[in-house]
């Protein structure tokens, strides 16, 4: 076969195979390599819909998607142009997901009639019953080769076995034209406790890169030039670390200390993991019995002086609802992060969706507003934890963080900011006072009440979850309660004054306004532009905000004759915005698989709208 390299803009793997197979850490790697080499990237690890389900069964089955390029690169790729498979069930389960001739990478030992069985193929030849015949099988006997390269090595059968992910790893190097030498200081750091074991890893490394170089089987490699980035330096980063990090950066804004109370969660665990390792910075975290737990140690560490977090997914928010109206009546700064996943209850806790901004919105006994954001990218989740915590301390109220599996999991380059271009955080603090100290009296222009902090003297007052009066005395009084209750919402609704305006991209008016929050934001843009190359009079808005809205809401609505409303949910934002907005002509495009947007779902919406 004739070797051909092809020059391309952009391209999509999708590593497989059972939770045990390291495919997460392989596409990791992979992911890393292409960012480091200057590549946009943007990945989306697929974990299987049981955490513990049987080995080579479709219900157990891992993937890791990553989508690289030398220009804009908004998602991780709707199909993957290499499909790696390394059993049958992998193949089963993502097949769906090749395109039209794409390379498939398969693990020729894997491919037994027991594992058939298990996988639910119905004969011996899965390429004819998956009607694969169009497209590039690569069958490598990749568990063999692997033993094959370390039989030298002292590692036990399971060890060598283990390791066939790092021989996959170094055969998609060479398909792709992957440098490794980013990879094999990566292991040098990870087995830098292990010495014994730097060498093995090496070797399979590059025994897989050189046995893709020799093996006809492999007919392109695929070069993709580094993209044009802005001056600085670039990391690649997850969304949950993002979000620590955005929290970090706050708390050396504001000169307050960072408290993290959390219950451990999928997918919101590794917030509490990164902000863990950075005592250094001054942050101090907690690792709770229960949610509820979680969330009142946050509340006291907000009274205390600090800047609370509690981090959760949508179960837990459930469990915190109660202690969450505390923290809204007593007006004390916590930022509450839900890192959202499929449900309801516990759901498909390894799933994306965007199915809790109901809770976020309405989710509390009583009358009690909370302001909501949403981040739009994984590393847009460190501005928006570092703007949460800026409102919740400077407007002292909580304020709830909506990411998304998707979101906290995927990766994507980042150039780290400078933090002077970054504004100040000054929470409203009082040391003293004349007279009676009033905790409840606010400024005229917010509403804020100031930051009294226990032990200061002169400014004791009482808390809890009773009304009060403005002058921090327990009340009953209905005329008292009611004006409290409109109180704290007009407080919220004031700082749409401080948020920025809606933007929206493309057509400023016309036929079709595509709105999105949250995680759809790179589908949404992708298709945007893709309807706007084909000559369609489409806009984008993408809220960041959802309590309060940005000011400029309704004037952007207003100036099209269709409002799309596109979410991984029912439509609750869709119908929020019908509640604020009756006028307007809004229509919704809703999809709950635990599954991102496809792009062509996007496209094809619009165009059947006509």
């Amino acid at each position: 076969m004739e070797h051909k390299v092809i020059d391309a803009q952009d391209l999509v793997i999708r590593f497989t195979g059972d939770s045990g197979d390291g495919m997460q850490l392989t596409g990791t790697l992979f992911a890393d390599a292409s960012a480091l080499y200057g590549n946009e990237i943007s990945t989306f690890p697929d974990y299987p819909a049981e955490i513990r389900a049987p080995q080579g069964t479709v219900a157990g089955v891992s993937g890791f998607q990553v989508h690289i390029g030398q220009g804009e690169v908004k998602t991780p790729g709707d199909y993957c142009d290499v499909l790696v498979a390394m059993n049958p069930a992998a193949l089963m389960a993502n097949a769906k997901w090749a395109k039209p001739g794409a390379s498939i990478i398969l693990d020729l030992d894997a491919f037994d009639e027991k594992s058939m069985q298990k996988a639910g193929f119905k004969t011996m030849d899965p390429i004819a019953e998956l009607k694969l015949e169009d497209y590039n099988i690569i069958w490598s006997p990749i568990t063999t080769l692997t033993k094959e390269s370390l039989k030298d090595s002292g590692l036990d059968q399971k060890a060598m076995v283990r390791s066939k992910n790092m021989f996959t790893l170094g055969m998609c190097y060479f398909m792709f034209s992957r440098p490794l030498h980013f990879t094999e200081k990566y292991l040098e750091k990870k087995f830098a406790k292990k010495p014994d074991l730097i060498a093995p890893n090496k070797k399979v490394l590059n025994d897989g890169y050189n046995y893709a170089s020799n093996v006809h089987a492999i007919g392109n490699t695929y070069r993709i030039e580094p993209a044009e980035q802005a001056p600085g330096v670039y990391r690649n980063i997850n969304g949950n670390q993002a979000t620590a990090w955005g929290l970090l950066a706050a708390s050396e804004k504001s000169g307050r200390p960072l408290f993290c109370g959390s219950y451990p969660i999928t997918p919101a665990t590794a917030i509490l993991e990164e902000l863990a390792i950075h005592k250094e910075l001054g942050a101090k975290t907690v690792q709770c019995e229960d949610e509820i737990a979680g969330i009142c140690t946050s509340i006291g560490a907000a009274y205390a002086g600090n800047l609370a977090v509690t981090s959760t997914s949508g179960p837990g928010l459930s469990l915190k609802s109660e202690a969450l109206g505390l923290a809204m009546i007593t007006e004390l700064p916590l930022v509450i992060i839900d890192v959202q996943r499929s449900g309801p209850s516990t759901g498909i806790p390894t799933k994306t969706e965007q199915t809790d901004l109901n809770q976020a919105l309405y989710g509390r006994n009583g009358e009690s507003p909370i302001m909501v954001m949403a981040a739009r990218t994984p590393s847009d989740c460190f501005r928006a934890a570092f703007y949460a915590a800026k409102y919740a301390m400077e407007h002292m109220m909580p304020v709830i963080l909506l990411t998304e599996g998707f979101l906290g999991n995927g990766s994507e380059p980042w150039r780290i900011p400078d933090l002077d271009t970054y504004p100040a955080i000054v929470p409203p603090i009082i040391t003293s006072c004349e007279g009676k100290f009033k905790p409840f009296e606010r400024d005229e222009k917010t509403l804020v009440r100031k930051w009294a902090l226990p032990g200061t003297p002169g400014l004791e007052h009482r808390v809890g979850g009773l009304e009060k009066a403005p002058s921090g005395a327990i009340s009953s009084d209905p005329l008292v309660h009611e004006k409290m209750v409109a109180l704290r919402a007009e407080k919220i609704a004031r700082v749409a004054d401080c948020i920025p305006e809606l933007e929206v991209l493309g057509n400023q008016s016309g036929d079709i306004l595509l709105v999105g929050w949250g995680g759809t934001y790179g589908h949404l843009y992708t298709a945007t532009k893709q309807l706007l190359a084909e000559g369609k009079n489409v806009g984008f808005a993408h809220f960041d905000y959802i309590n309060p809205l940005p000011k400029n809401t309704e004037e952007v609505l207003g100036k099209f004759k269709t409002i799309l409303v596109c979410e991984l949910n029912s439509g609750h934002f869709a119908n929020y915005l019908r509640a604020k907005y009756p006028h307007c002509n809004i229509k919704q495009l809703n999809k709950v698989q635990g599954q991102p947007f496809i792009v062509k779902e996007i496209t094809e919406a619009v165009e059947a709208m006509k």
